[in-house]
């Protein structure tokens, strides 16, 4: 990780940036998942697979893989998920993944779609505060007492700690609440907090519909992060790695407990998410860093929250239990 953060200015600060594959079909989702295809690409694409599955061969497969694209791999996966009911006919996901050391983006499915962010907006709204002390020549500190706030935020996804800090925000800006921290991560960096709309603390029972984000827009802002292209990016780095119920490594079949995590998860009656970055470990004790975010958006809240909730997390898990198999073949992991 390199020194070094700028505001206003590109996301990677010169290093290689992270390319944007085309999203394939993912079939048995809603045409309205896929609003970039029409209905005859839509039909064909429907023809093609139906097509590939009959005859045993694999979609958009890559010289060399057997197996196909890890994208097509998460699509035949979420599929299936769809089937056994982990992800329901209306649900709409998305998919990120990126690889810190081949530079490379590997999956990028509705990538660029708002959703509803629920807890994790979090780290944004610390960034906002970062962003507000390295500005203020002194005036705004961080002191003891926001950092028990943002590690009770974080770690705890404290909703009465979030709603402290953006009142904190508000004080020393314009007093317009969270549109204050919208304003200035936008001010900041517009090039990662590109879908990113932030317009409601969260109300009691914790109900937050209205914040939004990309998956695009976390894997940019993990990609900064990363990077050290933000200020005090080495403390939300600690905060993000504080012990937490995640849904991308803990319960993961594959994943070993030598790995380590920097995350944020979202949950509400509409949404289960979980952003973060995974630093595995090759046989030759190399780090092997990698983005993984995952999505899956109700269009309206369930009534059975424990058991929705727990099937999504779970369909989470399968996804990133299906990446870190295909990073362990790349990378030789442990």
């Amino acid at each position: 990780m390199t020194g070094g953060w700028i505001r206003a200015a590109t996301a990677t600060g010169g290093k290689p940036t992270m390319s944007s594959t085309n999203t394939p079909l993912e079939t048995s989702a809603l045409f309205e998942d896929h609003p970039f295809l029409s209905r005859r690409e839509l039909l064909a694409a429907l023809a093609a697979t139906s097509a590939g599955i009959m005859l045993g061969t694999p979609l958009l497969a890559q010289a060399g893989h057997k197996r196909g694209s890890l994208q097509q791999q998460v699509i035949d996966l979420v599929q299936r998920l769809r089937r056994q009911g982990q992800i329901g006919p209306r649900e709409r996901t998305s998919w990120s993944v990126y690889d810190f050391n081949t530079k490379k983006k590997l999956v990028s499915i509705n990538e660029d779609i708002p959703r509803q962010a629920a807890s994790m907006i979090k780290p944004f709204v610390s960034q906002s505060y970062f962003y507000l002390v390295a500005d203020s020549s002194g005036h705004v500190r961080y002191t003891d007492k926001v950092r028990n706030i943002m590690e009770r935020m974080i770690r705890k996804s404290s909703n009465t700690a979030t709603n402290q800090l953006i009142d904190l925000v508000s004080r020393h800006r314009s007093h317009r609440g969270p549109r204050d921290v919208e304003a200035i991560l936008k001010s900041e960096a517009p090039q990662i907090f590109k879908q990113t709309r932030i317009v409601e603390k969260i109300p009691a029972g914790g109900k937050t519909y209205r914040n939004q984000a990309s998956a695009h827009d976390y894997s940019r802002f993990l990609y900064a992060l990363w990077y050290d292209r933000f200020p005090y990016a080495g403390e939300m780095r600690r905060l993000m790695a504080l012990p937490n119920h995640d849904r991308i490594t803990r319960k993961v079949a594959s994943i070993p407990d030598s790995v380590r995590v920097y995350d944020k998860t979202g949950s509400t009656a509409q949404l289960c998410g979980n952003m973060g970055i995974i630093e595995a470990v090759s046989r030759s004790g190399h780090r092997v860093p990698y983005t993984f975010i995952g999505i899956i958006e109700r269009p309206s809240s369930t009534a059975h929250y424990g058991t929705w909730i727990t099937n999504r997390s779970n369909a989470i898990r399968a996804v990133s239990n299906l990446v870190y198999l295909e990073m362990k073949d790349r990378h030789r992991l442990v």
